[in-house]
Parts: C-alpha cells; sequence; structure tokens
C-alpha cells in the first residue's frame, strides 16, 4: 500500500513539486497550504501516515500546529522542514515532539528518503527496537516496562507519552541497560539514518525523555550521559 503523506507549507511552488516528486517515489500526498485555525482537521477517512511540516508559516506557524498535533496525535510521525543553518528551529521542533528535522533547501531525494526511514521505524516498533524478549512484548528496566507491540511506556506506575523516535531511543537504551550506547547507533535506531557532523537530534529526543520521566515521578532509572560517545540506561532493581 502506497503511504499517505500530509505536506503543509505555504510555498505553493515547492508543496507541488515535492507532491509530483513523491507520487513518482510509491507516495499518496495531500498538501495543505497555511495553518488553520485550531483545531487543525487532519483529513477525514484517510489519515495521514506522516506529516512534513514547515516551520514558517502565515499566521499559525509550524511549531504551533506542532503543539496542537503533538497533544492529540504522541505517535503520527512529524518531519520538520527548517531553515538551513537555524539551529534553534531544528532543537525547538524535536523538543516539541517532531520526529526529525531537514533543513531547507534541500535534495527532494533526501526527504523521499527521510520518509521512508521513519515510516519503516513506526511500523515495526519491535523490530526497530532490535529488541528479543522472548515473547517479544515487553522490555523491562527497575520501575520502567515498555510495552513493545502497543508502543506505550510505564514508569513505576505512570503511563508516559513519548513520540516513535523517543519509543525508539528509549527500547535501545533499556535493551542495553548498563552498557553505552552510541550517538551513531541510536541515530540509526531510531531515525533511520547515518548520525552526521553537528547532528544534535539524538541529544534532544533524550533530553525530552528524561524530562518526561522526570514528570512521571518515578525513581530508579537515569538516562547517562558519556561525553564524546553516548548514552546510558541504568536502572536499580524494582521493589
Amino acid at each position: 500500500m502506497r503511504s499517505r503523506i500530509l505536506i503543509i507549507d505555504d510555498d505553493r511552488e515547492l508543496a507541488a513539486m515535492l507532491a509530483e516528486f513523491l507520487d513518482r517515489e510509491g507516495f499518496d500526498v495531500v498538501l495543505a497550504h497555511g495553518a488553520p485555525e485550531p483545531p487543525l482537521e487532519l483529513p477525514a477517512g484517510a489519515p495521514p501516515d506522516l506529516i512534513v511540516l514547515d516551520v514558517m508559516l502565515p499566521g499559525r506557524n509550524g511549531f504551533d500546529l506542532l503543539r496542537e498535533l503533538r497533544a492529540r496525535e504522541s505517535r503520527l510521525p512529524i518531519l520538520m522542514l527548517t531553515a538551513r543553518g537555524d539551529a534553534v528551529d531544528r532543537i525547538l521542533g524535536l523538543e516539541l515532539g517532531a520526529d526529525d528535522y531537514l533543513s531547507k533547501p534541500f535534495d527532494p531525494r533526501e526527504l523521499a528518503a527521510r520518509i521512508r526511514a521513519v515510516l519503516r521505524r513506526a511500523s515495526t516498533p519491535a523490530a526497530a527496537s532490535g529488541t528479543d524478549t522472548g515473547d517479544g512484548e515487553e522490555l523491562r528496566a527497575g520501575v520502567l516496562l515498555l510495552d513493545l507491540a502497543r508502543r506505550r511506556v510505564d514508569y513505576g506506575g505512570h503511563a508516559v507519552e513519548v513520540t516513535g523516535a523517543e519509543f525508539r531511543v528509549l527500547a535501545r537504551l533499556v535493551r542495553d541497560a548498563g552498557r553505552l550506547v552510541s550517538r551513531a547507533d541510536l541515530t540509526e535506531e531510531a531515525l533511520g539514518r547515518k548520525l552526521t557532523l553537528y547532528d544534535r537530534a539524538i541529544d534532544t529526543h533524550v533530553s525530552n525523555l528524561r524530562r518526561k520521566l522526570e514528570r512521571a515521578g518515578g525513581l530508579g532509572i537515569e538516562i547517562r550521559a558519556v561525553r564524546g560517545a553516548g548514552y546510558e540506561l541504568l536502572a536499580e532493581p524494582a521493589p
């Protein structure tokens, strides 16, 4: 089946070119050219499998839409389009829940590759986590429990809402609890692409996870940064 992509970008010429290219690449594309007043209505009957969302929109900007979408759809994959060199936009988009970003101007082939990578990881959460847990359904580290089939996170009895990319980062860290996981491995695991120079996407996803786990109020879990190397998850035994 062809995946359905919703592109929200006020640059009509660019959006039309991307729609034509992605159609040839095997995607069904729906276009929107602005940020409608809340609530944003997703296409009825055939909701998108992924949203490509530009930061710079008239009226409400892309960040406003991202906040709204994440409040309603925590797992819907969202790829942000940002201005080249604007690290603030990239980091803010990831902090608000974007799965990945691409800087303008970009090669449409890179966009198609990013879309495929995010969709591939989103469609197979257990396989994407590289997990083999016997029944293939749960991962546990101390008071932290991941339901791979439903992509749910329980932290000391509290449900934690995470994005698809955050879930895949957490699953890999839990699977290798107590061992260092490199940023390169986490990038391939969560985003389906190679780590590039100055790429801070994984660091932002880890920061989001720390904040969400702290808000949940659980104890006994730490995601420790190893400078220049990666991250490791440390878990105290569950009581």
